[in-house]
């Protein structure tokens, strides 16, 4: 069985977990802390620390770089989803950049102003010190000051998706690619704390994150 081995919240993790419910795949889920990476470590053989990762069997899948969809490619193929036709590659390769910088930007720093909501008191100490060495002393704290700015900044750079969906059921036509499970990863992630709703101004991306969260591949009998 596949193990997806994550933080439940993680945007990232969030869009692997999605493939997988997708595929209708039976698949085992490892929650592990934010700031404790050491299964990942150990399972790599001290390669990566960073999550997801997939074990399966003797293989643990994870990623090259920031720029890589080894994961997804690797289900993709392992469970025949269709998620990268080879007519599409430069097409989703410039959407997913900009969905995982542009829209995550936004996504996960909202999130974040509600930390303590997600993460157990026994890891807080950890978890913002983690979080105050990647982005600098009192980064929540300025988040939160700028809540509204982001909130804002998200409405804008969602627009060209919105304008995707109003002519197709998904980004790039009538089947779910790669990159829809990419931007309802962003999204799960920014609506985690149960503190959001997507934007109104965009009716067209909230429909298509409905439809993205009850999607199931349709096997031919």
């Amino acid at each position: 069985m596949i193990e997806l081995i994550q933080f439940p919240w993680s945007p990232f993790c969030i869009v692997q977990r999605r493939i997988l419910e997708f595929s209708g795949t039976p698949f085992k889920i490892t929650n592990i802390p934010n700031q404790d990476r050491s299964l990942v470590w150990k399972l790599t053989k001290h390669r990566y620390y960073g999550v997801p990762i997939i074990r399966d069997g003797k293989y643990v899948v994870f990623e090259l770089n920031e720029d890589t969809q080894v994961i997804a490619k690797y289900l993709d193929q392992k469970l025949k989803l269709g998620l990268f036709p080879f007519d599409l590659e430069g097409v989703q390769s410039i959407l997913w950049r900009n969905i995982e910088n542009e829209i995550e930007g936004a996504a996960f720093r909202l999130n974040d102003i509600y930390w303590k909501e997600n993460v157990p008191a026994a890891q807080q100490l950890d978890f913002l010190r983690f979080k105050e060495r990647k982005f600098g002393r009192g980064c929540i704290d300025q988040w939160r000051a700028q809540q509204a700015d982001w909130l804002k900044k998200l409405e804008q750079n969602l627009l060209p998706f919105e304008e995707m969906l109003a002519h197709n059921s998904f980004l790039l036509g009538e089947e779910p690619r790669f990159v829809d499970f990419d931007l309802f990863g962003m999204l799960d992630n920014f609506l985690y704390s149960g503190h959001y709703e997507l934007p109104a101004a965009h009716p067209h991306v909230r429909e298509w994150r409905q439809r993205m969260a009850r999607l199931k591949i349709q096997r031919a009998k």
